[in-house]
C-alpha cells in the first residue's frame, strides 16, 4: 500500500506545479523591472507603495521611473496635527508631535491626527526646565518663557531685555560730567552733593534719591550764588547743561522705580512727573500746574526693548533769569511767513519767556525724530499783543558750548490769552517764547509817492510810445526797441498800480503775479537789447557794418524780447505754481528761493548792461578819425555817451536799490527805490523824447498845427456866430 502512494507522488507534484509555473515566472520578471518602493501589478505595470509616488502617479509603466517619498507635512495639502503640534515627515509616512514648550497629556509622544492631539503648555519656570541666569526671574509664556530682570536691575551691555539669555546687573547711578571751563563755587558744591547721592545710591532707595535730586536742583536755582554773576554766554552754557545732566540721571535711576505714576516737588517750585509703565497702546498724559504733556507709547519705547518704559516731565520755574538775552533762531519757513504777513520792515526787538522752562525725556535716548509728535500745553499769564508773536522753542546746543532758542521741529497749533499748545517732533528743553517785533506799517508817504510817480510815469510812457510810433523822423531800430520797452513798462506799471493787492482770490492773484513776473522780465530783456544796440552802435564807429547790425537786431529783438521772459516764467510756473502770490500781495513768494526766478535774470541783465556800458565808454573815449554817415559828428558821439550813462542809471541801478533795503539804510533805500522806479517813465520820456532835437522839432510842428487848427476853428465859430446874429437882426426889422 505504501508503494502505491509513493508511485502517485510524481503525478501529484506535476499537477501542483502546472498552474503555478507562469505566475511564478511573471513575479520573477516584475521583481527585476519595478524600482524600489514599488510593487508589480502585472508584466508591464508597477505601483508605488503607500507614502511614495512617481512622476506619472501611483501606477506607472516606464521601468526607468522612480518612486519618491510624499511629504505629507508640506504643500499643497499638509497634514493638520492640531493646535500646538507639528507634523514630522518620514520616508513613506509621517507622525505628529507637540511643539517645543508643550507636552501631551496622554503621555503618547507621537500621534497621527488632530483628534489624538492632547498637547498643553509646559511651565518651564515651575518645572525647573528654564535656563534663566540667577540675576533674572523666570516668567512663563505660552509655549516658552522669558527671563526678566529683577526690579532695580537692568540687562548688561549688549544683551536684550526679557530674552532667554538675559543677564542683568543692578542699576547704577549715571555719571554726571561737570561743564568744562566754568569756575563756580555754587556749581562745584552742587556737583559734590550729586556725587554723594551717587555713592549712596541703591535700587531700594530710588524714591529718596529722585526726591533729593529734585531738591538739590531747586536749591541751586533758588540760591545760585556766584552762578548768577557769570557772563551771559557762560550762563547759557551752564544752565542748559545742568538740565540735560539732570535729565540723563533721572532717565537712568528711574528704571529702578516700580510701575506707577510719581510726582516730586522741591521747595523752590520745581516739579517732576514720572510715568513708569509696561508698553501698551494707550496715550500718556502728564499734568502739572502750568504744563501738560501728551504722547503715545509708540514714541516712548526703545526698538527691541519690551521692558518698563519711563516718561518724565520736569518744570523749572525761575530758569528764565539765567537765559536772559539768549538768542532766538527762527526756522527759515517760519521766518519767511512772518515777514510776508507784514508789508513793512520787520525786526525783532526783544523776546521773553512766557512759560516755565521744561525738560521732557523718555527711556529711548534717540529722540531726534519721534514716530509721532509730542504735544505740550503751556499756561502763561501774559497775553500777546498785536506786534508780539508766540513761538514754541527748544534749546539748541551751539558749537562753541553756548546755545540758542530754536523753532525747528516745533510749531504752534493753537494759542489763547493764557495758554499755548505746541507740537514737536523731538524731545529736548522746551518753552514758549514771546517775541516783540518792530513793524513798520505801510508808509503813507511811500504810498503817495508810488501812486503819484506811477501815474506820472504812465502818462509819460504813453506819450513816449505815441512819439516813437508817430514821429517818422526818428523811426529806426533804436526807436523800435524803446517803443517795446515803453509798452512793457506801461503795462507792468498799470497792472501793479491796479491789481498788486488783489489777494481775495488765490487763482486771480497767482495770475496777476505771473503777469507781473513776465512784464517786468520782458522790460528788463528789452533793456538788455537797448544796451546791446547801444554797444553795437558805438562799435560801428570803428567798423563799417551798420546795415548788418540793423538786420541782426530786427531779426533777433522780438524772439529774444518776448520769448526769453516767457521761457523763464513757464519754467517757474511749472516747477512751483503755488508760490505765485502771497497773503499780502500778488507777487512772487520768498519760500525756497522762488524770487530768484526774477532776481537772477535781473542781476544777470544788470551785469551784462554794465559790461556794455563800460565797453561803450571805452570806444567813445578813443579819438576817432572818421565816422560813418549815420553817426557823423562829435556831437552825436557825446549824445551817445550821455544816453549810455542814463541807460545804465535808469534801467539798471534803480532796480539794484531794491536789493539794498537791509539794515539801518533800509528806509532810505526804500524811498530812493520808490522815487526813482516810479519815475522811470518820466526819465525815458525826458532822455529819448524831450532831449532829442528831431523830436522837439516834430513837437513844434504838431503844436503849430494844433494852434492853426484851433485858430481856424475859432475864426469859423466867430464867423458863424456873426452870420447868425445878422440873420436874426434882419428878421426882426
Amino acid at each position: 500500500m505504501r508503494k502505491k502512494y509513493l508511485s502517485l507522488l510524481p503525478g501529484l507534484l506535476v499537477l501542483l506545479l502546472f498552474p503555478m509555473g507562469p505566475t511564478a515566472q511573471n513575479s520573477k520578471a516584475c521583481a527585476l523591472q519595478c524600482p524600489p518602493n514599488s510593487s508589480c501589478v502585472n508584466g508591464t505595470t508597477c505601483r508605488c507603495t503607500p507614502g511614495f509616488i512617481s512622476v506619472s502617479g501611483e501606477i506607472f509603466t516606464d521601468p526607468l521611473e522612480s518612486c519618491y517619498d510624499i511629504n505629507e507635512c508640506g504643500p499643497p495639502s499638509p497634514v493638520y496635527c492640531g493646535i500646538s503640534a507639528d507634523c514630522q515627515n518620514l520616508e513613506g509616512g509621517y507622525y505628529c508631535t507637540c511643539s517645543p514648550g508643550y507636552e501631551p497629556v496622554s503621555g503618547a509622544t507621537i500621534f497621527r491626527n488632530e483628534s489624538e492631539n492632547t498637547c498643553r503648555d509646559v511651565d518651564e519656570c515651575s518645572s525647573g526646565q528654564h535656563q534663566c541666569h540667577n540675576s533674572t526671574v523666570c516668567v512663563n509664556t505660552v509655549g516658552s518663557y522669558r527671563c526678566h530682570c529683577r526690579q532695580g536691575w537692568e540687562p548688561k551691555p549688549g544683551l536684550w531685555y526679557k530674552q532667554m539669555n538675559t543677564i542683568c546687573k543692578e542699576i547704577s547711578f549715571p555719571t554726571w560730567t561737570a561743564p568744562s571751563g566754568i569756575k563756580s563755587q555754587a556749581l562745584s558744591h552742587f556737583l559734590n552733593r550729586i556725587q554723594d547721592l551717587g555713592r549712596n545710591f541703591s535700587s531700594a532707595s530710588v524714591l529718596n534719591t529722585v526726591g533729593d535730586l529734585v531738591q538739590e536742583t531747586g536749591d541751586l536755582l533758588e540760591t545760585p550764588g556766584d552762578l548768577k554773576t557769570l557772563p551771559f554766554s557762560e550762563q547759557h552754557f551752564v544752565v542748559p547743561n545742568l538740565l540735560f545732566g539732570l535729565e540723563n540721571v533721572l532717565r537712568g535711576v528711574s528704571k529702578a522705580l516700580p510701575k506707577g505714576s510719581f510726582t516730586f516737588n522741591s521747595s523752590a517750585g520745581i516739579e517732576l512727573s514720572l510715568e513708569v509703565q509696561a508698553p501698551s497702546y494707550r496715550n500718556i498724559t502728564l499734568i502739572q500746574k502750568q504744563t501738560k504733556m501728551m504722547l503715545t507709547w509708540d514714541a516712548v519705547r526703545d526698538s527691541g526693548d519690551s521692558g518698563l518704559a519711563v516718561v518724565g516731565l520736569l518744570s523749572t520755574p525761575g530758569m528764565d533769569r539765567f537765559l536772559v538775552e539768549a538768542p532766538l533762531v527762527l526756522d527759515a519757513e517760519e521766518l519767511t511767513t512772518l515777514h510776508e504777513t507784514h508789508r513793512g520792515l520787520l525786526q525783532e526787538t526783544s523776546h521773553i519767556l512766557l512759560s516755565d522752562v521744561i525738560s521732557a525725556f523718555i527711556t529711548n535716548k534717540d529722540t531726534e525724530n519721534l514716530r509721532s509728535p509730542v504735544t505740550f500745553v503751556f499756561q502763561h499769564s501774559v497775553t500777546p499783543g498785536p506786534r508780539e508773536k508766540v513761538h514754541c522753542v527748544y534749546w539748541e546746543h551751539g558749537q562753541n558750548g553756548s546755545g540758542h532758542w530754536d523753532t525747528r521741529g516745533c510749531w504752534v497749533t493753537s494759542t489763547r490769552d493764557n495758554s499755548t499748545t505746541c507740537q514737536c517732533s523731538h524731545l529736548s528743553i522746551f518753552a514758549v517764547l514771546m517775541a516783540h517785533y518792530s513793524v513798520q506799517e505801510e508808509d503813507p508817504a511811500l504810498t503817495v509817492i508810488t501812486y503819484v510817480g506811477l501815474s506820472l510815469s504812465l502818462l509819460c510812457l504813453l506819450l513816449a510810445a505815441l512819439t516813437f510810433l508817430l514821429c517818422k523822423a526818428i523811426q529806426n531800430t533804436s526807436t523800435s526797441l524803446h517803443l517795446q520797452l515803453s509798452l512793457c513798462l506801461f503795462l507792468a506799471h498799470l497792472l501793479f498800480l491796479t491789481a498788486i493787492d488783489r489777494t481775495e482770490s488765490k487763482v486771480l492773484c497767482a495770475i496777476i503775479a505771473g503777469a507781473l513776473h513776465y512784464l517786468y522780465l520782458a522790460s528788463f530783456t528789452w533793456m538788455l537789447l537797448v544796451g546791446l544796440h547801444l554797444f553795437l552802435s558805438a562799435r560801428n564807429l570803428m567798423v563799417v557794418n551798420y546795415s548788418g547790425i540793423n538786420r541782426f537786431m530786427k531779426k533777433a529783438m522780438f524772439p529774444v524780447g518776448y520769448g526769453v521772459p516767457a521761457v523763464i516764467v513757464a519754467i517757474s510756473a511749472a516747477s512751483r505754481p503755488h508760490l505765485y502770490g502771497t497773503s499780502t500781495s500778488c507777487w512772487l513768494h520768498s519760500e525756497k528761493g522762488f524770487k530768484w526766478g526774477f532776481l537772477g535774470p535781473v542781476c544777470a541783465i544788470f551785469s551784462v548792461n554794465l559790461a556794455f556800458f563800460l565797453m561803450t565808454l571805452w570806444i567813445l573815449k578813443r579819438k576817432l578819425c572818421s565816422l560813418n554817415s549815420e553817426v557823423s559828428t562829435l556831437q552825436d558821439t557825446r549824445m551817445l555817451t550821455f544816453k549810455a550813462t542814463a541807460q545804465l542809471f535808469i534801467l539798471g541801478c534803480t532796480w539794484f536799490l531794491g536789493i539794498l533795503q537791509v539794515g539801518l539804510a533800509a528806509r532810505v533805500m526804500a524811498y530812493l527805490f520808490t522815487i526813482i522806479n516810479s519815475l522811470q517813465g518820466v526819465f525815458i520820456f525826458l532822455v529819448y523824447c524831450l532831449l532829442s532835437q528831431q523830436v522837439r522839432e516834430q513837437y513844434r510842428k504838431w503844436l503849430k498845427r494844433i494852434r492853426k487848427s484851433k485858430a481856424e476853428s475859432e475864426k469859423y465859430t466867430l464867423s458863424s456866430r456873426t452870420m447868425s446874429e445878422g440873420c436874426k437882426h434882419s428878421e426882426e426889422t
